[in-house]
């Protein structure tokens, strides 16, 4: 065991875990920030996205030693009352269905949008490819993203 000290959502926090633990776990199970969802443990389907200093990256495979105290941004730390244009525009467009995989496709969206802020179709099918929705509402998900980069 080690102690880290963490930038979680602007706050600080330090925990005592393995260095080899999955960033996705010390968030649910040491700093109770379970908004990021597990999905398939291997990198592949992104309900576990977070943001690394802005950048999208999947915390079921990202070990908490490469974290160090670089700015980690979860879903709860994406606005403090759900009023991130990506949300807003979920919401709009009724995206969720079962919910799981909507924090990372949100984060994903997000991240998208703050390095391109007018994707076209092809980028955002190409940025949002690896997040999958097992209820298939990707329609509705690049509708979305398209009215959060409009509003």
């Amino acid at each position: 065991m080690a102690t880290f000290n963490l930038n979680i959502n602007g706050k600080k926090q330090q925990v005592d875990v393995d260095a080899d633990t999955p960033l996705l776990w010390v968030l649910r199970d040491h700093v109770n920030l379970v908004g990021t969802k597990y999905g398939c443990g291997i990198n592949q389907c992104g309900a576990c996205t977070v943001h690394l200093n802005g950048v999208a990256m999947r915390s079921c495979m990202l070990p908490i030693s490469q974290v160090g105290e670089q700015a980690v941004t979860t879903i709860e730390g994406l606005s403090e009352n759900g009023d991130h244009p990506v949300q807003k525009a979920w919401i709009e467009h009724d995206v969720a269905q079962c919910g799981y995989c909507q924090a990372g496709q949100i984060m994903n969206a997000a991240a998208l949008l703050k390095n391109s802020p007018n994707p076209s179709d092809e980028e955002i099918e190409g940025a949002m490819a690896g997040n999958i929705c097992r209820c298939g509402t990707y329609v509705r998900i690049k509708a979305a993203i398209k009215t959060a980069a409009a509003g």
